[in-house]
């Protein structure tokens, strides 16, 4: 998926690329039915095939971009658990159970218990270990008494 690649295989095969843009604007237009789109994705898929890109390499590029991105809201979390610390509102189940809620996070857990569901903007993180951060973030809403 390297940009240089690209560039070199759009140079060699404008003409190539620019006729499927043509024939996809054409079907797209005139063709109203479920065939349309059939069309569509064997021209696409016909290009990926031309260009040599495999669907594994395709694969390994969305869960590249996945795993960024739930490692980048893993840390934003992570810095706004001790940023919103101070006004977490911490909240008891009878069972050992207990939700920690700030403007942006949700912490539900069991005390005792080394994993936490985390949800970030109303984004489910999954469960997380109890590291220092978390610990601390619990503790601090847990002498908040909110």
């Amino acid at each position: 998926m390297d940009p240089a690649v690209w560039s070199q295989f759009i140079r060699e095969n404008w003409l190539v690329i620019v006729i499927a843009l043509v024939l996809l604007f054409a079907v797209i237009n005139l063709v109203k039915t479920v065939l349309k789109w059939a069309i569509v994705i064997v021209i696409v898929a016909g290009l990926f095939i031309y260009s040599g890109v495999t669907m594994d390499q395709l694969g390994n590029a969305v869960n590249k971009v996945a795993d960024s991105t739930v490692s980048t809201l893993k840390s934003e979390a992570q810095e706004v658990m001790l940023s919103e610390a101070k006004e977490a509102k911490y909240t008891s189940g009878g069972d050992g159970t207990f939700t920690i809620t700030t403007p942006n996070l949700e912490v539900k857990g069991t005390a005792g218990e080394d994993k936490v569901d985390v949800t970030f903007r109303g984004v489910s993180l999954g469960k997380w270990s109890v590291t220092d951060t978390t610990k601390t973030f619990i503790e601090e809403a847990r002498k908040n008494g909110n």
